[in-house]
């Protein structure tokens, strides 16, 4: 039987009206059904396609969403705001090269059209892309100033380690929106960075005002009260936080407030319940406690830490007069990256924002090399009996880069990186006139930042990089730079690997 030839007529006003009305009124699940109908019997209907994509974006089904507006592009290919909505469902599936295309498509139909200068500047930020994501956001802000493009604008200022520039677009948002929570807690964070506690404080303070939940500005509460000792009050903001590594953290202010049974009882029962000890934090503790008092250590995220330090050398670092070396070492003394205040560093300095964001080739290249070297490791360590292995990220993105500098009598204290999941370094310059073979060197263990100790029976480890040499090991292990007393400089390249997840908190247009 030959098959039926496709209707070319268009629904009724009268078919189309209650469609209509459903999605108009939030009926999102209903109007999805209704426009499906439509859609067999009147499959060349420009707004049914765009309902269906208006309907399933709402209802999270973004997938279905960037489907339907595909379709209906095919029937109205030059409509900029079709190529705008397209592009929130790629971007929301991960299909980040296909969304700017779409935004790009949009702008190029509508030149003014300022919310795609907006949402491509967040699409090519969350890339990486920082230099070019901010011509957008300038782009969009000339178009038309709001709240929300300086707020965009600010944290891939902030990205770059222009802590100055992103105060000042932090600021605008605010004066624009003095009720903007987002922004107030942003600030704080990059008064944080410089040092300036005071305002970062009333900063966070302000956000609360605004929302007493706001996650963010709890969690940033309880950062600031845990580092300042206060551990009872800080495990109130932590807990209301529900963010990131909270649980973890409300556990270390139970620890260092030596509340050891209520300590030991949660830990219990978060090792007991989670399938996956995926938390390098808890290990931290875990491992800690069962040493301090000579109990198993039931978390298996990588207990065994020791066993997982890994030392190679970059070939194209350690070769004699390495260009790639001189670059490196250039860019880091000529580049404007604003440091941030740090009190584990002593006679140092850290840079602030996202080093292996910033768009200088040295930084981008070192970056795609040190990826090669987490490649390296998964191999290495493959098939090993814990989660550290087991969920290795599979998306290899670095929730932070930086560079310390050292000068004489400098070193890094003993501490973790909490938000971490694999932390690392590459060495560019190292101190060679030692007293001790030990000066400058790298120690890793399983004690630090004052956590209460019953003995001193707490292992460490040592490595000895030379230049050019990367050092990879478990988030969960203590670490320190040794002090050296040359008259000379160490500068090493730090970095944080973590699975994908919350680790781009913004607000998007």
């Amino acid at each position: 039987m030959a098959k039926q030839a496709q209707s070319s007529q268009q629904p009724s006003q009268f078919e189309m009206q209650p469609v209509l009305q459903l999605l108009n009124s939030g009926k999102l699940a209903e109007a999805e059904l209704a426009a499906n109908k439509l859609v067999a019997r009147y499959p060349n209907t420009f707004i049914l396609y765009n309902i269906l994509g208006i309907a399933q974006d709402g209802l999270s089904k973004f997938a279905d969403a960037a489907k339907n507006y595909s379709k209906a592009l095919t029937l109205q290919p030059n409509n900029p705001d079709l190529h705008f909505n397209l592009g929130i469902a790629l971007a929301n599936v991960g299909q980040l090269e296909q969304s700017a295309q779409h935004y790009r498509q949009a702008i190029a139909l509508n030149p003014n059209f300022f919310e795609a200068y907006g949402n491509l500047g967040t699409v090519l930020q969350k890339q990486g892309l920082l230099e070019e994501a901010i011509k957008y956001y300038q782009s969009a802000l000339r178009i038309h100033e709001d709240p929300r493009g300086h707020f965009n604008l600010g944290t891939a200022l902030r990205d770059e380690g222009k802590l100055d520039d992103a105060i000042t677009h932090f600021k605008k948002a605010i004066a624009l929106f003095p009720n903007y929570a987002d922004a107030h807690n942003y600030l704080g964070e990059c008064l944080r960075d410089q040092g300036n506690m005071e305002d970062a404080i009333k900063s966070y303070q302000d956000t609360l005002a605004l929302n007493p939940n706001h996650a963010g500005a709890n969690y940033n509460m309880g950062e600031f009260l845990y580092l300042a000792g206060r551990f009872d009050e800080a495990a109130e903001f932590l807990e209301r936080s529900q963010l990131d590594d909270w649980q973890e953290r409300a556990l270390y202010c139970l620890y260092k407030a030596k509340r050891f049974d209520e300590f030991k009882s949660r830990l219990d029962n978060i090792s007991s319940t989670h399938q996956k000890h995926n938390a390098p934090f808890l290990q931290t503790l875990s491992t800690h406690y069962a040493r301090n008092f000579g109990t198993p250590d039931n978390y298996n995220f990588c207990k065994n830490g020791f066993d997982f330090v890994y030392q190679n050398s970059i070939r194209e670092l350690a070769e004699p007069n390495s260009q790639f070396l001189k670059d490196l070492l250039n860019d880091i003394n000529n580049t404007a990256i604003e440091g941030r205040a740090q009190g584990m560093i002593i006679n140092g300095k850290q840079s602030a924002g996202n080093l292996f964001k910033r768009p200088e080739a040295s930084f981008r290249k070192l970056g795609e090399l040190v990826r090669q070297e987490f490649i390296h490791y998964k191999n290495r360590f493959a098939g090993a009996d814990c989660e550290l292995i087991k969920s290795f990220p599979q998306q290899l993105e670095f929730t932070s880069s930086w560079y310390v500098r050292l000068r004489s009598g400098g070193f890094v204290d003993r501490h973790i990186h909490e938000v971490g999941w694999i932390s690392g370094a590459v060495y560019l310059v190292l101190p060679t006139l030692k007293q001790d073979p030990l000066e400058g060197c790298f120690e890793y263990g399983l004690h630090g930042d004052n956590y209460p100790q019953n003995h001193d029976d707490f292992p460490v480890g040592i490595a000895s990089p030379a230049v050019g040499d990367i050092v990879l090991f478990p988030s969960s292990l203590f670490h320190r730079t040794i002090p050296f007393n040359s008259n000379e400089e160490r500068i090493c390249i730090a970095f944080d690997l973590k699975p994908e997840g919350d680790i781009f908190r913004k607000s998007n247009y």
